[in-house]
């Protein structure tokens, strides 16, 4: 090394995921990169008098995380609402939105998010009646964690133009009660995007979710400014949990036209993958874009390479498409593609050289999913191209095995499982048969199966805290006989958040390992998270988070 190097980071425990040195205890960083990596002996030998030192303190050193599934602008917008997580009854209920709604006078729809599917009581489905009673004078909506059910009361239904129903792409629904107006229920996106657009953000936030089409009439210069600052804010919480990198899960010019801009003004702290968003009413032309958005946005720090769609909806609204009836229904979900269109546009992005992203949670849409894969592979030849599967939330035992040979990626998230300690066990064991639940969540399963098990957070469902997915993984909750131990091992969580993750965007040789001549994309942690209490590891979170060499976040 000719030059001293502008950091080191000693008395560390390094996780290297360096087949070649899996442990170290330091590292140096120049120019961006990892310059050496050894014994803090070693390398406190290199520093200068104007290098940075870093003592660890024996925590744990690793790979920046890289959360491989999230909605960035949504997650970022949803910071600034009422967080109703932990809420349940209607009092309880009442007493929060009052006095939230008093703080937020000049808001055209009083809104929050993180609503429980039985938040006002097992059993009890929540109705525009209901909610007119929390808040009687004021439009008032509220959010599912999964973000494909809005609740909302008579006021927010009529000022949305939605009271007396409306047109809804496939696999949506304006639930409609006895009285011919809407219940209050709004399912998947195109059913509520009309309230989202008396939101802060006029709906922006969720448009490349909703449509994948720009803001029509597009953003003033004010509403761009508010909506970078946004995602601005949204950067740092991320950085804040040693994140560096991010893979989107909805996409459009728009927001990528807003991260572009943030990676000029140097407010873009995390490596941000954003994707081409096809929806199920689009035609095979509409590649074309994705096309136009991979040639314009190609840096290391903001890039397309990817499309998404989504092929079903969640279980807890059996909207999520099985192959039998749901529990004493003749329901078997909602399906949003026809499969010959999707097998289509499986096809075309295939041959495009795109990585293919599809949200599939019921077991018939993970095989309609698998097969538009497949026709891929028949069609256009097989080669690297690492597609992968969003959630995979109740899995056939037919198709395990298709996963390893079709090479699809398994693509999960620990604290989505009902024996994760999030969120309530009942909403997903009720809507299931017993013969489902062995493969619901199966991460051991596929962990054997698929070529790789990516883990991520789908935030803002749950939080983009790293650590408490970490624990859900490591330390699942008991929830007795009818469900396996799909526990992971800590070393191999950690991997599924950083080594692989760099895997599944291409970028394995070049982040998410230390080792000398990768990106210094680095997060050193509070504690030695090998030395923790499995159960307690949701306390531990990154002290230090730098990406590119730059410090993105300290403690």
């Amino acid at each position: 090394m000719i030059q001293p190097p502008e950091t080191v980071i000693l008395n560390g425990r390094l996780v290297t995921f360096d087949a070649d040195r899996p442990r170290a205890e330091a590292l140096a960083i120049a120019g961006g990169l990892i310059a050496a990596v050894g014994t803090t002996f070693e390398i406190r030998a290199l520093a200068g008098p104007g290098t940075r030192v870093v003592d660890a303190g024996g925590a744990t050193v690793l790979p920046g995380f890289i959360d491989s599934h999230v909605h960035l602008f949504g997650g970022s917008v949803e910071l600034g609402y009422l967080d109703l997580y932990g809420v349940t009854g209607e009092d309880v209920l009442t007493r929060h939105v009052r006095d939230w709604a008093s703080d937020c006078p000049d808001d055209r729809v009083v809104f929050a998010v993180q609503a429980d599917y039985a938040i006002l009581g097992a059993g009890r489905h929540t109705t525009r009646h209901d909610l007119d009673r929390v808040l009687t004078d004021r439009p008032f909506a509220m959010f599912a964690p999964d973000h494909h059910t809005i609740w909302a009361n008579t006021s927010a239904l009529d000022a949305a133009g939605v009271l007396q129903g409306g047109t809804v792409d496939t696999g949506a629904k304006i639930v409609m009660g006895a009285d011919v107006l809407a219940t209050g229920e709004l399912r998947e996106p195109s059913a509520y995007a009309p309230v989202l657009r008396l939101t802060r953000h006029a709906g922006r936030d969720m448009m490349g979710l909703i449509t994948g089409a720009d803001p029509d009439p597009p953003a003033t210069p004010a509403e761009r400014a508010r909506d970078k600052a946004a995602i601005a804010r949204g950067m740092k919480h991320c950085a804040s949990h040693g994140i560096t990198g991010l893979h989107n899960m909805d996409g459009n010019f728009y927001q990528l036209e807003l991260l572009s801009e943030m990676e000029a003004e140097g407010t873009l702290l995390c490596r941000t993958e954003v994707p081409f968003h096809y929806k199920s009413f689009d035609s095979l032309d509409r590649f074309d874009e994705a096309a136009e958005m991979r040639r314009r946005f190609d840096t290391d720090m903001l890039w397309c390479h990817r499309v998404k769609m989504f092929m079903n909806g969640v279980t807890e609204s059996r909207t999520a498409l099985m192959l039998r009836p749901y529990p004493g229904t003749d329901h078997f979900g909602d399906a949003v593609f026809d499969p010959d269109h999707f097998n289509a546009a499986c096809i075309r992005a295939d041959a495009m050289g795109f990585q293919i992203a599809t949200h599939a949670i019921g077991d018939l849409a993970i095989r309609r999913t698998l097969d538009g894969y497949e026709a891929a592979q028949r069609t256009n030849g097989k080669r690297d191209a690492r597609h992968r599967i969003e959630h995979i939330e109740v899995l056939h035992p037919d198709d395990l095995p298709r996963f390893g040979t079709l090479g699809v990626v398994a693509s999960m998230q620990p604290g989505h499982a009902p024996f994760e300690g999030i969120f309530p066990a009942g909403g997903m064991s009720d809507p299931l048969h017993t013969e489902q639940i062995p493969l619901a969540f199966a991460w051991r399963d596929l962990r054997q199966h698929a070529p790789r098990l990516c883990f991520s957070t789908d935030w803002p469902v749950i939080g983009v805290e790293v650590m408490p997915s970490v624990k859900a993984a490591v330390a699942p909750v008991d929830l007795g006989p009818r469900w396996r131990d799909q526990s992971q091992g800590l070393i191999e969580t950690l991997q599924s958040y950083t080594a692989d993750n760099a895997w599944l965007e291409f970028n394995a040789h070049r982040k998410g390992i230390l080792r000398p001549g990768m990106m210094a994309d680095i997060a050193v942690m509070s504690h030695d998270l090998e030395g923790m209490n499995p159960a307690t590891l949701d306390g531990a979170r990154a002290a230090l988070t730098l990406c590119g060499g730059r410090v993105r976040w300290e403690a």
